[in-house]
Order: structure tokens, then sequence, then C-alpha cells
């Protein structure tokens, strides 16, 4: 599995401090059949640092997983905020790509999302990036108006659901809007947003195992949201049309 998104590389944002931290992260997603992590640190004001300490970091990492016989692949990128977008040139946005194509990870409102989300996406799209949204089922501006993310999914963008709001970490409102997600064909791929191996723990499958009561029969396309689309994206290359799901709607 290749998880796309995930803040597994140490002292940048609050992921883990330490290397120690960032080792116990990637045993935990190795355990959880993980095979690939795209390491996504935060880019935005909160978190200010030398975008080059993306790779220097991914590097010390690798030697460290490499010493201690852990079979991870780590590839690096950027979950960067739309506030950031405008202060980062052409060459900086390309090293903050998901892979080796123009996918660009970037951060979903919280709260409220003025107009400034469409026209920060419309640029990217006009410089040449694909948009892949981080967690949009927690956010409540599409919590509230699901119909501006399908807007969003039709011009272009693409979406990636967090494993934990499947399995309910973030509460039920969040895991019943990742229900109708998936029943709206609006989820393109399944990540964990991993921070540590407790709060924010790495792993894929659980998700699906625990929104499968929820919504009969997502586990079979498990491949889909977190091999098939994943690659496709780590790659560059086009993404198909979502699975279509006709389990039944969210029974609390």
């Amino acid at each position: 599995m290749i998880d796309l998104h995930c803040h597994s590389l140490p002292g940048l944002d609050d992921g883990p401090s330490e290397i120690t931290g960032a080792i116990d992260v990637a045993r935990a997603a190795v355990a959880a059949g993980t095979q690939v992590v795209v390491a996504t640190p935060h880019v935005r004001e909160d978190y200010p640092y030398d975008l080059a300490l993306i790779d220097a970091r991914a590097d010390e990492l690798r030697t460290a997983l490499r010493a201690d016989g852990v079979p991870l692949q780590i590839l690096t990128a950027g979950e960067v905020a739309i506030t950031h977008v405008h202060l980062l040139d052409e060459d900086a946005l390309a090293g903050l790509c998901l892979g080796q194509g123009r996918y660009l990870l970037l951060e979903s409102p919280y709260g409220r999302a003025p107009d400034m989300l469409e026209h920060g996406v419309f640029d990217l799209q006009m410089r040449g990036f694909n948009v892949v949204l981080a967690h949009p089922e927690r956010s409540t501006a599409f919590q509230a108006d699901s119909a501006r993310l399908a807007g969003l999914v039709d011009a272009g963008v693409l979406t990636s659901i967090t494993a934990g709001s499947m399995a309910g970490r973030f509460g039920s409102t969040v895991q019943e809007f990742t229900v109708q997600l998936f029943r709206d064909r609006l989820v393109h791929g399944v990540a964990s947003d991993a921070h540590d191996v407790s709060r924010r723990p790495p792993g894929l499958l659980a998700g699906f195992e625990a929104l499968e009561r929820h919504l009969r029969g997502v586990s079979r396309h498990a491949q889909w949201f977190t091999q098939d689309a994943p690659r496709a994206i780590v790659e560059g290359s086009p993404v198909p049309e979502p699975p279509r799901l006709s389990g039944r709607a969210f029974d609390s």
C-alpha cells in the first residue's frame, strides 16, 4: 500500500520531534501493511523551516531505516496551506509535489473557507499543478456545503480521505460525512495523516474495516483507494474514476 499523507519526518512540524519517533512511525506503518510512505510535513506559516530540510530529514530517516532493517520506502512532498501557496515559486511547488508528477497536496480548511480556496485551486491548475485536497471530510465548510466540494472535484480536484475519519477517530459527524463522500464518489484515495504511533497512528486498512458496517462492500475496493489511485498519483498518471459503492447509508 501507498500512504500519500504522513507527517513522519522528525523536527519539522507537529509530527515526531526526534528520529526515534520517526522510526517508530515507520515500523508501525510497515506492520500495518504499508510499503511506501510519502512524507508530507506541513508547509504553512506556523511551521517556518527551510524547505531543503524536507529532503535532508528524509535522507536521515532512510539511513536510519536501512540500519534498522525497516523495509519502508520514503518519498517526500508537502501538505501545503492555501494561504502559503502565493509565497512559493514554481520550483518550490514542484519540489513539494507527490512523487514524480504534478500532484500537489493542499490542506483543506478546517473552518470557514473563503473564496480564495477556489481561486487558489484554479491558479494552481493554470500553473500546471493537479490539486489533491487533504482530509476534506474534516472541513466544516465542506460538511455544511458538500456541493462546494463536488464542484471542486468536477473541476478536476482529487481528494484524500483520512483512514482515522473512516474509523471514527474524529467523531461521528466526520465519519458520517466520510460515508457520504464515498457514496457520492468524491474520494480518490485513503491516507493515514499519521503523526505518531498512538494518537494519530499510521495504517490504512483498519478504516475500511470500521466503515464496513456503515457502507457495506467498501472493503472490497480497498486496493483501489490504497494502491491503484495512490500509485497513479505518485507516478504522475491520470487517476481513473472511483469505484461505485452501492452499500447502505450510514446507520448509527
